[in-house]
């Protein structure tokens, strides 16, 4: 090999690998050799990472040819141990005594055998060491197929692999048939059919470069780039823009490898289903791109990303087709929503008794009548915090809420739960309060969706979350581990959401029992609490320092979920303060004393402290501003203006206890001044204490 470094190039030829999928293929394949490689000791530039359906590459830039020499150790018996001990030391190295060394250690002199050993070439560990990373690839699911035990997420065709730009000798055993490694890459499945020659490439960027002639684009952010691009360009013509999310466009990135994107239009009569029908039809099932008007109307156009290279008599045929396939499906969506407008929303409430719930839990015809009752609850507890609630409507709506699972269009188009309800909610001739509660009651389904935007709504969305946590977790289907089929952290992080962020004081405990009560439980499980809490801490630490949070929770946290919230912010922007940080420092200084003394004298000391045997102004001055705070702890206040003010006071402290270190010893001669001293400081720390667990702030 001409030098001391060579390019090293990985490409895995398949069937198509699903576009959720390829993103963390990428990463994992970097991942795994990164690992590989720092086990070995072999150094390397940087890693390219390439992905699209049928391409999964790396690219390694410099990656050493050679191992670096090595000396390795082993340690014998001490220097006086018996003789056969020894000998039995030098049989298993193979050395002579002379070629022992002796070196001192804490637990004495002892015998180490060093040999140097030659760094391997790099040519000849890869092999393994690619079969090995292929062998164990952490796809989500993957297959076997013809007679082979190999597994892949799809069938695998081909393993190129390239080293200094020339191919690699080796194979890959599939159990049952060896596939050697190549050397020819694979264009556009239609486009550019013939192998690709790769040996002779010497960048990241002469591979991508050569694959893009070939009609494959395999840099799946560039890919992105050009669909979100042209699908821009093509909404900006037509005077609308892109409706579909950001993740929807990279999802139909992943389907192809040569973009191309054709406008189709919608047929008028069917602009009159839903909005959410029409999204859930053109986005969620055929993977087209969505358009809105400028003003925010669903547009009678949408856009077809295409795997072809653009060719005018080709495009009309394609564009023709998916339009015949669209209408298909726009009919049925058309005839389930003509049908279920034939019945009242309450006339399926019988319905739902045909569908079970869960084992142990009914059926859903019971859960909502548990909604029914649970709701009422929840909007009785928001009414006396926040805006006016009506009662009778968070009823209706949580008796109704399931009520659309037994529509013709929910059961074509299940994504549109809830929705529909509220559309046929509203064609019942029920209160558009109820309409808009069941619509929403859903919500929030990730940390990016909205809240519902009534009272009623958010009382049904919660009811909803606290029923099926409170269901699950009594009788026995908890989450475990990575485990949580039942999507139970992502309700409990929903209710988090609901009562922090629309400010709801919700007397947890007493709904959790309410609903337990509904079940026909005798009590709550004991870990539902925990876990609701669990779910705030991990929620809090997204936005906050982790033992800024620790502090302010504690481990009894109250039950209070936007008490214990807002207490983290407001601890949290104390601490930002100049008075904030500097009573941290005082309380490290008291803590660290305290604990010293406590150990010593094996004992807890009481906060309690004799004014009359203060011998200066400093005792006396932070014994009156200890006093002088107000009297409870953050347990006893309600509102956020409220924590503030006791986050404010507590820095008076901050004076008081730098004077007190600086004119006093603590550790008096005296050992009655000594006692009253650390009992003053076992004051401050009781104050504080009742505010947060100052002992779990770090640095």
């Amino acid at each position: 090999m001409a030098g001391m470094n060579a390019d090293l190039l990985i490409e895995i030829i398949q069937e198509e690998i699903p576009a959720r999928m390829q993103h963390k293929a990428a990463q994992d394949l970097t991942r795994l050799f990164a690992q590989k490689f720092a086990e070995a000791n072999l150094q390397h530039g940087e890693m390219h990472s390439f992905v699209a359906p049928r391409h999964l590459a790396l690219y390694v830039d410099g990656l050493a040819a050679q191992q670096q020499d090595s000396i390795v150790e082993k340690r014998g018996p001490r220097v006086d141990a018996p003789e056969a001990a020894i000998a039995g030391f030098l049989k298993s190295t193979g050395l002579a005594f002379e070629d022992l060394i002796a070196e001192e250690t804490p637990k004495g002199t002892f015998l180490f055998a060093r040999t140097e050993m030659k760094g391997a070439a790099t040519k000849d560990m890869l092999p393994a060491m690619i079969a090995d990373i292929l062998v164990n690839f952490p796809w989500p699911k993957s297959q076997r197929w013809g007679v082979t035990r190999f597994r892949w997420v799809r069938p695998l065709h081909r393993v190129n692999v390239l080293f200094d730009g020339v191919g690699l000798d080796g194979s890959l055993d599939m159990g049952g048939a060896d596939l050697a490694f190549g050397t020819n890459s694979s264009g556009h499945y239609f486009e550019a059919p013939n192998d690709l020659d790769l040996v002779g490439l010497k960048s990241a960027d002469a591979y991508q470069a050569m694959l893009a002639a070939a009609y494959v684009d395999v840099n799946a952010a560039a890919r992105l780039t050009t669909v979100t691009t042209k699908a821009a360009a093509h909404a900006d013509a037509l005077g609308c823009v892109v409706k579909t999310s950001a993740a929807r466009l990279a999802e139909v990135a992943g389907l192809i490898e040569h973009a191309n994107l054709l406008v189709g239009a919608i047929e008028a009569r069917f602009m009159a289903l839903p909005a959410e029908v029409l999204q859930s039809s053109i986005e969620t099932h055929q993977k087209y791109i969505t358009l809105a008007t400028k003003d925010g109307a669903f547009s009678p156009h949408f856009i077809v990303v295409t795997n072809r290279r653009g060719d005018a008599k080709r495009d009309a045929v394609i564009l023709a087709g998916n339009q015949r396939v669209l209408r298909a499906r726009l009919a049925d969506a058309e005839f389930f929503w003509l049908e279920d407008a034939k019945s009242p929303l309450g006339d399926a409430l019988p319905r739902l008794a045909d569908i079970a719930f869960y084992e142990g839990l009914g059926n859903v015809h019971e859960k909502a009548l548990r909604l029914q009752k649970l709701a009422v609850d929840i909007a009785n507890a928001i009414a006396t915090t926040n805006a006016a609630v009506n009662l009778a409507d968070a009823g209706r709506a949580g008796l109704l809420a399931k009520a659309d699972l037994v529509s013709g269009m929910v059961g074509e188009f299940p994504e549109l739960q809830g929705v529909m309800g509220g559309y046929y909610a509203a064609q019942s001739g029920e209160s558009e309060t109820v309409a808009a509660a069941i619509s929403a009651h859903y919500r929030p389904q990730g940390p990016d969706d909205q809240l519902p935007d009534t009272p009623e709504g958010l009382a049904v969305a919660l009811a909803d979350k606290i029923d099926t946590l409170v269901g699950f977790f009594g009788v026995g289907a908890k989450p475990t581990g990575s485990k949580d089929p039942f999507a139970l952290r992502r309700a409990a992080l929903g209710i988090i959401r609901i009562i922090t962020e629309a400010k709801i004081r919700l007397p947890l405990s007493q709904i959790l029992q309410a609903s337990a009560t509904y079940h026909g439980f005798d009590k709550v499980d004991g870990d539902l609490l925990p876990f609701i809490r669990e779910r705030l801490r991990v929620s809090l630490r997204d936005g906050m320092a982790h033992d800024v949070v620790e502090a302010a929770l504690g481990n009894d946290a109250p039950e209070d979920i936007l008490l214990l919230a807002d207490r983290t912010a407001a601890l949290g922007a104390f601490l930002g303060t100049e008075n904030g940080a500097a009573l941290i420092a005082g309380w490290r200084r008291a803590g660290s004393i305290l604990a010293a003394e406590e150990g010593k004298d094996k004992t807890v000391f009481t906060p309690k402290t004799e004014p009359d045997m203060f011998s200066g102004e400093a005792e006396a001055d932070l014994y009156a501003a200890i006093i002088n705070l107000p009297d409870g702890d953050l347990a006893s206040v309600q509102t956020s203006h409220e924590l503030v003010v006791v986050m404010q006071t507590l820095g008076s402290l901050r004076k008081p206890i730098d004077r007190f270190f600086d004119e006093l010893v603590v550790n008096d001669d005296n050992p009655n001044i000594r006692l009253n001293r650390l009992g003053l400081l076992a004051m401050v720390r009781a104050k504080m204490l009742g505010v947060a667990d100052f002992s779990k702030l770090e640095g």
